[in-house]
């Protein structure tokens, strides 16, 4: 415990935003939490930013209005700690921990750092197994794995937490014994969609097995800042201390970012790219690192972080530095959007680095890659030919690139299109691939093998 415990200062210099400015104190931790004493007798909760030789900079949860210069603050000696229990699953809460659902406080098993210990590179099991999402995008062409970083990188508009509900719902790991979880955080979501999230793990029964962390947008933006660390700190104790597969689904990350552009601007800090602090890389890195496998461990961290990139530029610093550190992306397309077709996922630009570790005999279906990679080619080649046709016109084209063309528009009628209550299982998604196949002529599908296609490929009439 810290020395400065029992001592009260009042010696509140500067109050900027979120945050509290005290000099002339003892030493104190960087996070260290703190209590800050009102006018009118009440508290508010803090951590420290920023901590030097004459100011300490307090962040304050419940933000900083009513705190004045006379105001006293006491350091508690101790970092954030998140209470943890396996009652949690099933529970909605804060998102600063406090429940939401008209349920008890959660009884504690154990009081964890939210900040978390980072994983021993060498203890870092590799990531192999296969996680179903019911959705064919992900599952047939960018699979997921157990342990994986796939962000999912939307737009403005784009009805990314429709698809992060549904992953919710559907997501499952196949095995037997196996037991599944999902921890769900939304940060600086409207109070409706903070509602309709509610009523959607409620009526769907997803709630069974989930934790569900809601962060409103008229919450403080300090809180903004602690979700994602509590929801990640509940995971890795269902995870590694309760052996439990978990997936982590964080949405918003774009607005946790802006959370962290406030803060820097109230500290008076040199702004990096946009605006943004520099440490943005680092802080990102410290979230999705928490992901993965441990050797000896039974469980397992899995993380979709969504981001809303602004102006769809994939460019910017959110997204980039998202694309540094995960293993992949699936991109959501406002042109597919438009076309009427849900989920509007872009396989073109998505990716998922780990796909082939998950994927096989054992694993998912020994025609997988093939399978997937002939789509891919297909329907690469079948969007570049509508380019073509807007020039010289469909006439023009030959009877193979003609199949190819109507390969892409099929595509994504079949494979794309789902509605948002449609779980499909990998063999389902596979055999809708080759039924699409069976339209190309059988000497262009080039990237799969021919006992392959002797065992899976539908015989036309």
């Amino acid at each position: 415990m810290s020395s400065t415990v029992s001592k009260e200062y009042k010696t509140v210099k500067e109050i900027a935003g979120p945050l509290v400015f005290v000099e002339k104190t003892d030493p104190v931790a960087y996070q260290e939490l703190a209590s800050v004493k009102l006018a009118d007798g009440s508290f508010k909760r803090g951590q420290v930013l920023d901590s030097s030789d004459t100011m300490v900079a307090v962040q304050i949860f419940e933000g900083t209005s009513g705190i004045d210069k006379g105001c006293s603050v006491r350091f508690l000696g101790e970092t954030m700690k998140m209470p943890v229990s396996k009652d949690m699953v099933g529970r909605i809460l804060s998102g600063s921990g406090e429940p939401l659902d008209g349920g008890p406080p959660i009884t504690p098993e154990d009081r964890v750092d939210i900040v978390g210990a980072a994983i021993n590179p060498w203890a870092r099991d590799n990531p192999e197994d296969f996680i179903q999402t019911g959705i064919s995008t992900i599952d047939g062409m960018n699979t997921l794995v157990r342990g994986q970083k796939l962000p999912i990188f939307s737009g403005s508009g784009l009805p990314h937490n429709e698809m992060a509900m549904q992953i919710a719902r559907q997501a499952k790991v196949i095995g037997e014994g196996e037991e599944f979880a999902v921890v769900f955080a939304a940060m600086g979501i409207t109070n409706e969609e903070s509602q309709n999230f509610m009523k959607e793990f409620e009526r769907t029964g997803a709630l069974k097995k989930a934790v569900v962390f809601l962060n409103l947008a008229d919450d403080p933006a300090i809180e903004r800042i602690v979700t994602p660390r509590l929801a990640l700190t509940t995971a890795e104790y269902l995870a590694f201390e309760l052996d439990m597969q978990v997936l982590v689904i964080l949405t918003d990350i774009t607005n946790y970012c802006e959370a962290l552009r406030q803060i820097g601007a109230a500290r008076e800090e040199v702004p990096g790219r946009r605006g943004y602090p520099g440490y943005m890389y680092t802080d990102l890195a410290q979230l999705y690192e928490r992901a993965g496998k441990i050797k000896g461990k039974k469980g397992s961290i899995t993380q979709i972080p969504i981001l809303s990139m602004p102006g769809d530029d994939i460019t910017h610093p959110i997204p980039d530095l998202s694309g540094y550190i995960t293993e992949g992306q699936i991109v959501m397309s406002r042109e597919i959007h438009r076309n009427g077709i849900y989920p509007p996922v872009n396989v073109s630009s998505s990716l998922s680095r780990l796909m082939n570790s998950g994927i096989g005999g054992d694993k998912t279906r020994d025609d997988h890659k093939a399978v997937s990679d002939q789509c891919y080619a297909a329907y690469a080649e079948g969007k570049d030919l509508r380019g073509l046709v807007a020039i010289v016109g469909k006439e023009s084209l030959s009877d193979r690139d003609r199949a190819f063309l109507e390969f892409a528009d099929v595509f994504e009628d079949r494979i794309v299109r789902q509605s948002p209550d449609e779980d499909r299982d990998i063999a389902e998604t596979l055999d809708i691939c080759w039924e699409i196949l069976a339209d190309l002529p059988v000497d262009q599908l080039t990237r799969i093998d021919r006992k392959f296609i002797e065992k899976y490929l539908p015989q036309k009439d």
